[in-house]
C-alpha cells in the first residue's frame, strides 16, 4: 500500500476536556463554599452571586456582539466563573449597583480589552475586586457577622488592628477562633468564610485534573513557612501559621484564583515559582502592608511576571544544544 504523509496545523493531540467542561468543574467545586456562605449569611448570597454572574454574561455578550463582532463565547461558562469568583470576593451586603460596576471592569477591562478568554494577562475577577476596593473602600470592608447584617470585622482585620495597637497575640486569640475560620462561621467575603469548603472544592479540582498541586501547595506552603518564621521569632507579636492559612483569601486564592490557566505559568517549575511569589507577597502585605489581606495584590503582581517566568523556565527543546 502507498504511504501517505498527512500534514495538518497544530494542535495535533486533543484532550477530552473542553473549556466548557473545565469551567463547569470549577463551578461545581465552588458549590460547597456557596452553600456554607448561604447558611451563614442567608439567601442574599444566592441573589448577589446570581446577579454578578448575569452581569458578567451580559457585558461579555454586549461587547462581543456590538464591539468585537466576533464569535460569541458566553456558552463556554468562563464569564460565569468570573461572576461567581467576583461575588466570592465581595461582602454580602454590598449594593448591587457596585457589583455591576465590578463586573464591567472584570469583563470589559481585564478580559475583553485583551481579546477575550486566553488572551488576558490578569485574573478578571481580581481586577474587578481590586478596582472596587479602591473605588468603594467602605462598602468593600464592611462585613456582616451573620444573616442579621450586623457589621463586623474579619479575623484578619481584627488581628491586624489589635497587634498594631500592641495587644498580645494571646488576647487576640480570645476573640478569634481558628476552628471557626476553618469551619465557616466567621465574618468575611462570601467565598472566604469557610476554609474547609474551599479545601473540598480544591481537592475536587485536583481529582478532576482541572488543576495540579504545584500552585496551591506553593502558595500555602510559602505562606506557612513565612508565618512560621515570624511566629517563632516573636510569638507575642505575630499570628500562627494556621491563622494565616485559614483566614482571608488564602484558600480561595490558592485553589481557585492563582490556578487560572490563562494567567499562570505553563510549566510545573514555573508554577512553583509563581506560587511561592504569591505566598510571600501575601504575607508581606498582611504583616507590614496597609491592608489586612494581600492575596489579590499578590496574584495580580505575579500575573504580570508570568511571561518572564515562562521565558526563563521553559524546558529545552528536543534536540536543542545548550548555549556555551
Amino acid at each position: 500500500m502507498e504511504n501517505k504523509l498527512i500534514i495538518s496545523p497544530a494542535p495535533h493531540v486533543h484532550g477530552p476536556n473542553k473549556t466548557q467542561n473545565l469551567m463547569m468543574y470549577v463551578l461545581i467545586a465552588l458549590i460547597p463554599a456557596l452553600v456554607v456562605s448561604t447558611v451563614v449569611y442567608g439567601v442574599r448570597v444566592l441573589a448577589l452571586t446570581l446577579f454578578s454572574v448575569c452581569c458578567c454574561l451580559l457585558f461579555e455578550w454586549l461587547i462581543q456582539r456590538y464591539m468585537l463582532r466576533g464569535k460569541l463565547t458566553i456558552n463556554n461558562l468562563s464569564a460565569a466563573v468570573t461572576g461567581v469568583l467576583l461575588a466570592f470576593n465581595l461582602p454580602v451586603n454590598i449594593p448591587l449597583w457596585m457589583v455591576a460596576i465590578g463586573a464591567l471592569v472584570a469583563i470589559g477591562v481585564a478580559k475583553m480589552t485583551f481579546g477575550g478568554l486566553g488572551k488576558n494577562i490578569f485574573n478578571p475577577a481580581l481586577v474587578g475586586r481590586v478596582f472596587m476596593l479602591i473605588a468603594f473602600p467602605v462598602a468593600m470592608t464592611t462585613f456582616p457577622e451573620a444573616a442579621d447584617a450586623i457589621s463586623g470585622a474579619t479575623p484578619l482585620t481584627m488581628a491586624k488592628e489589635a497587634l498594631k495597637n500592641g495587644v498580645p497575640v494571646a488576647e487576640v486569640m480570645q476573640s478569634v477562633s481558628v476552628k471557626d475560620m476553618f469551619i465557616g462561621i466567621e465574618s468575611g467575603s462570601i467565598g472566604e468564610i469557610s476554609a474547609l469548603a474551599l479545601l473540598i472544592g480544591g481537592l475536587y479540582l485536583l481529582w478532576r485534573r482541572v488543576i495540579t498541586w504545584h500552585i496551591p501547595v506553593a502558595v500555602l506552603g510559602s505562606m506557612a513557612v513565612f508565618s512560621l518564621i515570624t511566629w517563632l521569632i516573636a510569638p507575642e507579636a505575630y499570628m500562627s501559621p494556621l491563622f494565616h492559612l485559614m483566614g482571608g483569601g488564602a484558600m480561595l486564592g490558592a485553589w481557585f484564583m492563582a490556578t487560572d490557566y490563562v494567567t499562570s505559568p505553563m510549566t510545573p517549575k514555573g508554577a512553583i515559582i509563581f506560587g511561592v511569589g504569591v505566598g510571600v507577597i501575601t504575607m508581606l502585605v498582611r504583616l507590614w502592608g496597609a491592608y489586612p489581606e494581600g492575596m489579590s495584590f499578590a496574584i495580580l503582581i505575579m500575573n504580570a511576571l508570568v511571561p518572564l517566568i515562562d521565558k526563563y523556565v521553559l524546558p529545552k527543546r528536543f534536540g536543542a544544544t545548550a548555549k556555551k
